[in-house]
Order: C-alpha cells, then structure tokens, then sequence
C-alpha cells in the first residue's frame, strides 16, 4: 500500500487545486484588491472543493503570472496569511506550493503544517520565464534541516510550460530522478493548465516508476478521468472544477460533485 491510501484514505485520490487570487506583490494583483478579498474568493472555492467531494487540497498561487524563480519574501507570507485564515475549515490533507521555488515551497510547507506538496523540484527547464534551475540537494537538505520528515513531495517529470534541457526521455528523467532525488511520488503533466498529457506518456512514466505512485498534474476532465485512473495513481485536478471550465473563474461546486461522483463509482467507493 502507498502513502497515498494512508493519507487520502482511497485508492487514486482526486487532489483539488486550490488557485489563489494574484496575491500582494503580483503584477496583476487587483487595483482595489486586498487580502480580505483573496481570502475570502480561497474560502468560497475550499469550500466548494470539500462540499463536492475532493480527497486533498492543494493550495498553489497559480495566478502568480509570471511565476517568479525565487519566490518573493511577500508572497510567501501572503499565502501563509490565507493557509492560516482556512487553516480550521480545512476538512481534507491538504499541501502547499509556491511556484516555480521549491525551497521557498518547502519553508511554506513547514510554516502551515501542509502534509504534502507538489513542485519542479530538480533538473533544468527552459521557457517563457527563461533558465529554470532547480537545486534539489540544496532543497532536500533544507528539509531534514526544517525536520519534514513526514512531508511528501511530488516531483513534476514534465513541466506545464518548460522544456527539459537534455534529449533524454520522460521515463529516463524518471529513472534517473527516482534514483538520484528519491520522490515520495512523480507527477506527469501537459503543456498547461488544463492541458493533459498523452495516456501513452503516463503509461510509460507509470512502467518507470515501479512501486513509486505517479499521479496526473493537469488536464484532468471528467470525460478523461477514467482512462487517466487506469493509467496513473491519481490526480490533481483544477481547471475542470471551474465555472465554465475556465481557468481563472472561481471553483464550481456542481462540477466538482459530479465529476467526484463519477470517479467515486470508478473507484467502487462505499
């Protein structure tokens, strides 16, 4: 049995993205905005997100755009100051990032209690942000430093928006990072929010990992998530959950029930 069974209390858990508004300190961050405000639009979505019946949680600034290498000091405490405000009406686990740092994601984590997160943990990357270079020892040793031990991390093979600088195989990264980096599990995503990778990719990514769970990063839908659930451990899934299907609409109770109510009767849930 893997820790996700333990920690979600299912087999293939559903993890529900909750997508924080653009935060202090973003370029998008409203005129008029104000921390009350993101808190409140985070209360509203978690709230749809556990009434419709995810298994986790993970909360991400994803309207940080553009991502920031080094995550800001002010966005590290803003999104501490929301985890903190909901800390008591979160009814499910529940993780942490912050995007693009995964040192500043493991300080975040240790800060909020957070159970388990997601990040680009290691390797190179190239795209719109530029060289994303990521120091996996350094990481790693900030968290046996901050005493994670219990922390789970998920390590993305392929990124949403990147390009991995070598010509190696998604299933050799893989290899090659279960070896080196020892993931609590991998995470296999497409070319952007809501864009799913191929079933071949996750099968394949799937064959490499062995007893290690590899779950689905985006483009999760409740007309795919059968076929995803066949191929991979479980899903994050945040897109679909949305008003319309929209990205930066605000969570959707509807949607979000019967998508987990289909999966709920794939899964065989009692």
């Amino acid at each position: 049995m893997s820790f996700l069974k333990e920690m979600f209390r299912t087999e293939k858990p559903i993890i529900g993205l909750l997508h924080l508004k653009p935060l202090p300190g973003d370029p998008f961050y409203a005129p008029d905005g104000s921390m009350e405000k993101v808190i409140a639009c985070a209360r509203a979505d978690l709230e749809a997100l556990q009434k419709g019946g995810v298994d986790g949680v993970l909360v991400t600034n994803e309207l940080s755009l553009p991502y920031e290498k080094k995550v800001s000091g002010v966005t590290l405490a803003a999104m501490g100051v929301v985890i903190g405000a909901l800390r008591r009406e979160l009814r499910v686990p529940f993780g942490a990032e912050a995007i693009y740092d995964g040192d500043a994601t493991i300080e975040l984590c240790a800060a909020t209690g957070a159970a388990f997160t997601r990040c680009l943990f290691t390797g190179a990357w190239v795209g719109d942000l530029g060289l994303v270079d990521r120091d996996v020892a350094r990481t790693l040793r900030r968290k046996s430093a901050l005493r994670l031990d219990g922390l789970k991390l998920f390590y993305f093979v392929t990124s949403e928006g990147e390009v991995y600088l070598n010509d190696r195989t998604a299933p050799e990264i893989a290899q090659s990072m279960l070896f080196n980096c020892r993931p609590d599990a991998l995470v296999v995503g497409g070319a952007a929010a809501g864009v799913g990778p191929g079933g071949e990719l996750l099968e394949q990514v799937r064959a490499a990992a062995g007893r290690v769970p590899v779950v689905c990063g985006t483009g999760c839908r409740r007309e795919t998530v059968a076929q995803i659930l066949k191929n991979c451990d479980g899903a994050f899934v945040g897109t679909t959950f949305k008003k319309d299907g929209v990205f930066e609409n605000p969570v959707d109770e509807r949607r979000v029930k019967e998508f987990m109510d289909a999966v709920k009767e794939m899964r065989g849930d009692a």
